[in-house]
């Protein structure tokens, strides 16, 4: 739904509420003019009407005049007391005058939102008053001669004049007054529409904004777990290149060998990674809804990227997904780089997840990294252990010895390191601790559950 959609929806309700400027009871000045033109023509219809009343009850002409200004007036708060609009057309009803307004008056009564048993019974009072004054009537025309049908004619022009003047205005309100209720009541479900759509557009976007948090941080340890190991390698090697290169050449060949090797691999992580950045389009987006007022987002959704640079951070793609059979090698990696490290396996190795394999994967690494990091030339124990519902891992350094402390190289911490550990356990249900040891070393122990 566009903006200018909604904000239609919007206005509708507010255009309708700020209408209210009129003159006391009416909410328009356009009702104002109606009823006051209305009531000035029922004023002029009684007056003229109240001259022949004045001649057959012999009261002074401007007596029936003025009686019957005042009592054609009346339709001018017809809006405000419709019943008591009907009661005065009843009332006269009687001297032959008030046609106007008692067809007004019942529209009005039948229009408002009042009991249907008051209505009835107005409606009923209005039908049968006319039915009597036109039966009277009819019966003394007939009797003066100014009519010579037969007897039928008389309940015959009574029945359907007191009909004619009742049942229109009456079922005319009725619909009106319908479909007023109808429109009212589309118009408060419109705007309760449009509050849900603004509550759902606040929760979307802020369910957009937790996801978009959620993938950068997703991004970010995976560009971390993939890179920062094969880096900490390359500077480990090129300390030790520098050590010995004069000393021992065959060493810094093998050394810069290794440099290079570990080098070429970041490069193509890292392209693999960026590629997937840059050609989203290759890769379906993923839909969700998003509300008007959200800001523009990029051709390619965050999530879709996410989960593309999860893919090629894990080189998952095409089943070359890091997993624990290549824990060997990884442990290689660090031995070639001077740590003395050392792996053991308990129980019956077995096939795992793509994902359990993966995090585990990546705990080792990352810890590995760690003794790069912190504390170089510490001899280090990674054990792996198969359970029955589980898979433990646990990497356990001792104390680096001070020459390797003091000669060790830089490298520098973000910090992310263990916080990625414990995001990639914790989100498949598994535990994860961390710490010192007692003999001043520095222990990371996982366990995940097989089956996820």
């Amino acid at each position: 739904m566009s903006a200018r959609r909604l904000e239609g929806m919007t206005s509708t309700g507010e255009e309708h509420r700020a209408a209210g400027d009129g003159p006391w009871w009416w909410a328009r000045w356009r009702g104002a003019v109606l009823d006051g033109s209305l009531a000035l023509v029922s004023a002029l219809e009684c007056a003229a009407e109240g001259i022949p009343f004045a001649r057959d009850a012999g009261v002074p002409l401007a007596v029936g005049v003025v009686f019957g200004l005042l009592a054609g007036s009346v339709l001018l708060i017809r809006r405000r007391w419709p019943i008591a609009v009907v009661l005065v057309a009843i009332a006269i009803t009687p001297a032959q005058m008030g046609f106007l307004m008692g067809i007004v008056g019942l529209y009005t009564l039948a229009s408002c939102e009042l009991p249907r048993r008051i209505i009835a019974a107005l409606a009923g009072m209005s039908l049968f008053g006319t039915m009597i004054v036109t039966f009277v009537r009819v019966r003394q025309d007939m009797a003066r001669g100014d009519l010579t049908l037969g007897d039928w004619f008389v309940p015959f022009a009574a029945v359907t004049t007191s009909l004619g003047l009742t049942a229109p205005p009456l079922l005319l309100g009725l619909y009106v007054g319908a479909r007023r209720r109808l429109m009212e009541s589309l118009r408060e479900r419109a705007d309760s529409l449009e509050r849900e759509l603004q509550l759902l557009a606040e929760r979307a976007e802020e369910r957009a904004e937790w996801a978009r948090n959620e993938e950068r941080t997703r991004i970010a340890r995976e560009m971390h777990d993939v890179v920062a190991h094969r880096v900490s390698l390359m500077v480990v090697h090129a300390a030790a290149l520098q050590a010995v290169a004069r000393k021992d050449p065959e060493k810094a060949v093998r050394n810069a060998a290794l440099v290079g090797d570990m080098g070429r691999q970041a490069l193509t992580e890292l392209r693999e990674m960026l590629g997937v950045l840059r050609s989203g389009e290759e890769r379906p987006p993923v839909p969700a809804p998003r509300p008007a007022s959200a800001s523009p987002v990029p051709s390619v959704p965050l999530a879709a990227v996410g989960a593309a640079v999860a893919a090629a951070a894990s080189r998952a793609v095409e089943g070359e997904g890091p997993s624990l059979s290549e824990l060997e090698e990884l442990v290689g990696q660090s031995a070639a780089a001077g740590m003395v490290v050392n792996l053991s396996v308990e129980g019956e190795a077995r096939p795992y997840a793509a994902e359990v394999e993966q995090t585990a994967y990546r705990v080792v690494q990352e810890a590995l990294t760690n003794v790069h990091k912190h504390a170089a030339g510490a001899k280090t124990h990674v054990r792996l252990a198969h359970r029955v519902s589980e898979i433990a891992m646990q990497v356990e350094n001792e104390p680096p010895p001070e020459l390797a402390s003091a000669s060790a190289a830089r490298l520098p911490s973000g910090g992310n390191g263990l916080l990625g550990m414990r995001e990639r356990v914790t989100a498949l249900g598994g535990v994860f601790v961390s710490g010192p040891t007692d003999a001043g070393g520095f222990r990371v122990s996982a366990v995940i559950p097989a089956a996820t």
